[in-house]
């Protein structure tokens, strides 16, 4: 599935990777897409909206519309299958728990600037980035409070645009030319690597506990080996795509999805 600049959603067969479904209910960009444990499909877009969708075959229906955040919706992830949060350019992340099949809100909590990602790293921690201090912060989801926040020399000229755990200690960070690993026990980053020739590296993403992918603005896609901590530049596709490509995700059967910022998707 793929959300778009055009506030479209598609989702694709499996199979023939031909069109099923386009769900047009936001009348903005959408940002963010996350398919529930319980196969609800939440999409969150600039109109600031959370649409929550129930997929039946080649239909969908709208069941329910979260209007709390004032500005746009920019990640939406799961914390077990009756808890849901979000982050947005307003400067908060909403939490929200889920009661007689309805998603409601339970609490927000204010931070220092623009948030444009969110992880959950442990059962009761998260992780999500400020963009006035370009900080990496680790919230406690017990306290309710951000438990310690990391402002290091090697993110001080980076734009973070994506978090990623990649192991059961290790947490990436891409953003501008550069991979930053940051050890999520001890709250501090283990290593900066540059990555020469891009300019800002959009997003990142698992193929097994060994191996990752990462995805660029020069259109490349670039294999990594994940050590102990550090990583190894195995390959790299350039002009993988005509023009950035901001998005990488692994698919079933060992094929890869890219799409760039014209809206091509590719299937390797």
């Amino acid at each position: 599935m793929t959300g778009s600049q055009d506030n479209s959603i598609i989702i694709y067969n499996n199979k023939t990777f031909k069109r099923d479904i386009i769900i047009r209910e936001h009348n903005n960009f959408i940002y963010c897409l996350k398919q529930l444990s319980s196969g609800i499909l939440a999409s969150g877009s600039v109109d600031k909206k959370i649409n929550l969708y129930n997929i039946n075959g080649n239909e969908y229906n709208l069941i329910q519309t979260l209007t709390y955040h004032i500005d746009a919706l920019t990640k939406i992830i799961e914390l077990n299958n009756t808890k849901l949060v979000s982050c947005s350019s307003d400067k908060s992340i909403i939490f929200y728990y889920k009661y007689n099949n309805e998603y409601i809100k339970d609490y927000n909590t204010k931070t220092n600037g623009y948030n444009g990602e969110i992880i959950h790293i442990k059962e009761n921690e998260i992780c999500f980035i400020e963009s006035d201090n370009n900080a990496i912060c680790f919230f406690d989801l017990l306290e309710r409070k951000v438990i310690t926040r990391i402002i290091h020399l090697a993110l001080a000229y980076t734009v973070v645009e994506s978090l990623l755990l990649i192991s059961k200690d290790l947490l990436l960070a891409t953003g501008t030319n550069k991979l930053t690993i940051i050890n999520i026990n001890y709250h501090k980053v283990q290593r900066a690597i540059e990555v020469s020739g891009s300019d800002c590296i959009y997003t990142a993403c698992l193929l097994n506990e060994y191996i990752l992918l990462t995805a660029d603005s020069n259109h490349r896609i670039m294999q990594w080996k994940i050590g102990d901590d550090n990583l190894k530049l195995i390959s790299k596709k350039e002009n993988a795509h005509d023009s950035g490509v901001y998005t990488i995700n692994k698919l079933g059967n060992g094929l890869i999805a890219s799409g760039d910022c014209e809206g091509t998707v590719k299937v390797w």
